[in-house]
């Protein structure tokens, strides 16, 4: 098979309710994206950092369970917490010098199970490497950006 015979396409659409509410669609769901009052929102939802981690711990889970089954690790349960730290001053056009995005995340994968020490560490490596949204948010993704006029 050819390496184009392996990807998947996917998708969303959104259109802007306001300044700070976006409704999207992806596949058969739809869901709000907002930002909280404090920073002008209307609160209907997670704004859109909290979906980037919230979607990193969507695919640390299926990734978690996957590559268990695969070594035969059983696992009862996994608790996923992310955070991060983001300097709003080059979104808000008051620096250059700092990154928009997250300065730094941390993640914490808690696993209920009776597998090893050794075999905990290298599901965690493995689970790293082959983390869809970890790879997109760890490594350069190539993006083009067009506003056009309708």
């Amino acid at each position: 098979m050819s390496e184009s015979e392996h990807v998947e396409r996917f998708a969303v659409s959104a259109a802007s309710e306001s300044e700070t509410r976006t409704v999207v669609e992806a596949r058969d769901f739809e869901f709000v994206v907002d930002e909280p009052a404090a920073l002008g929102g209307t609160n209907d939802g997670p704004n859109p950092v909290e979906y980037l981690i919230g979607a990193w711990a969507g695919c640390l889970n299926v990734v978690v369970h996957t590559v268990s089954e695969e070594r035969g690790i059983d696992v009862d349960s996994v608790e996923i917490a992310i955070e991060g730290t983001l300097d709003p001053r080059k979104f808000l056009g008051a620096a250059d010098d700092v990154r928009a995005g997250y300065q730094e995340l941390s993640v914490r994968v808690d696993v209920e199970s009776d597998a090893d020490e050794k075999a905990l560490d290298a599901l965690g490596e493995a689970v790293e490497e082959r983390c869809p949204v970890g790879d997109n948010i760890g490594n350069p993704t190539p993006t083009d950006v067009t506003v056009e006029a309708v």
